[in-house]
């Protein structure tokens, strides 16, 4: 199996997809121009001239012509050129592509991908680094989805493409450069199904994104300590796999739940509370979440080190279930 990097799976995703459907096409700032701020959308111009579109800096523009041309039948994928951004363009999410197919009683529906990168890549601060999984999986009529490698970048964003219903895609800067094997053929992901990265026996470390791989290192460096972890990757945080997450948890008697998010309201906060409803009697010590602090995401470097967990922090967390 070829090895690839996350930002090439997803440029072959739009590339594959663009080829079998017709009805797809790509619009957001500096789509053209820089093959998108992150490389994603390079080489689509040559292939595709008359589906990809460069706007102007206007993020509620760009939103809501995907959710009109989403109506008249084609299918969008809208790249903002950073999460933060999708502020400007909340009443289009929230209140037109994520309510469409309710409020018309299936009439009509919003076959919308957004593209949304996030998280801490270069040094950009508070307005350029945050994470908002939680905000999103809050509203009724969104598909949130978390690939953590490039594998599953592929796969959930053919998925992401074919959907009837809005997706935002959640994309990590700092994964873009990561590496791992894809297939040559032909594959989907189904949305709402979890994967298992790491099975073990003493604890059950549920790791979303770039937590994904820190939790596997953790993995490694815990078998000093005579302790078995099993990663899981819930993909998806609308629809979250809950049956997965609990057989788990049922099976290993503990949790630790990892997300470079805030951990206060965040998702790792949902799927805690998830937890002591579905399998508090198979609970052998506290649940326990591993996240940033609840402030901006600073600029200076060894703060950015000191708010964003790393691998020490989900090992630590493991011993004290295992305590």
């Amino acid at each position: 199996m070829r090895t690839m990097t996350f930002r090439d799976a997803l440029r072959e995703a739009l590339h594959e997809e663009m080829a079998r459907d017709e009805s797809v096409f790509v619009i957001g700032e500096d789509v053209v121009a820089h093959g998108g701020p992150y490389a994603v959308t390079q080489g689509i111009k040559e292939r595709f001239p008359n589906r990809i579109f460069e706007t102007p800096i206007a993020e509620a523009g760009i939103v809501g012509a995907g959710v009109g041309a989403a109506l008249a039948g084609m299918r969008p994928v809208v790249e903002i050129m950073y999460l933060d951004f999708i502020t400007c363009a909340m009443d289009e999410v929230v209140n037109q592509a994520a309510k469409m197919r309710y409020m018309t009683g299936g009439q009509a529906s919003v076959p919308m991908v957004i593209r949304l990168p996030c998280g801490v890549g270069r040094l950009l601060a508070a307005q350029h680094s945050q994470i908002m999984e939680s905000w999103f999986m809050h509203v009724p009529g969104l598909q949130v989805v978390v690939p953590s490698t490039p594998h599953d970048a592929k796969g959930l964003l053919k998925t992401a493409v074919r959907s009837p219903d809005p997706v935002l895609f959640f994309e990590y800067k700092r994964l873009y450069v990561a590496e791992g094997p894809v297939p040559e053929d032909e594959y989907v992901i189904e949305f709402g199904k979890a994967d298992i990265k790491r099975e073990g026996e003493d604890a059950t470390v549920i790791a979303i994104g770039p937590m994904v791989q820190k939790a596997l290192e953790a993995g490694i460096a815990l078998e000093d300590d005579g302790f078995d972890i099993e990663v899981v990757d819930p993909r998806t945080l609308s629809p979250l796999d809950v049956d997965t997450i609990c057989a788990s948890v049922a099976k290993t008697g503990r949790a630790v739940i990892c997300e470079e998010d805030s951990s206060f309201a965040g998702s790792g906060a949902e799927i805690a509370a998830t937890i002591a409803e579905r399998c508090f009697h198979d609970l052998q010590a506290p649940v326990v979440r591993v996240g940033s602090p609840h402030v901006p995401m600073p600029f200076a470097a060894p703060l950015v080190d000191r708010v964003v967990p790393g691998v020490a922090q989900v090992a630590d967390a493991v011993r004290r279930v295992m305590e």
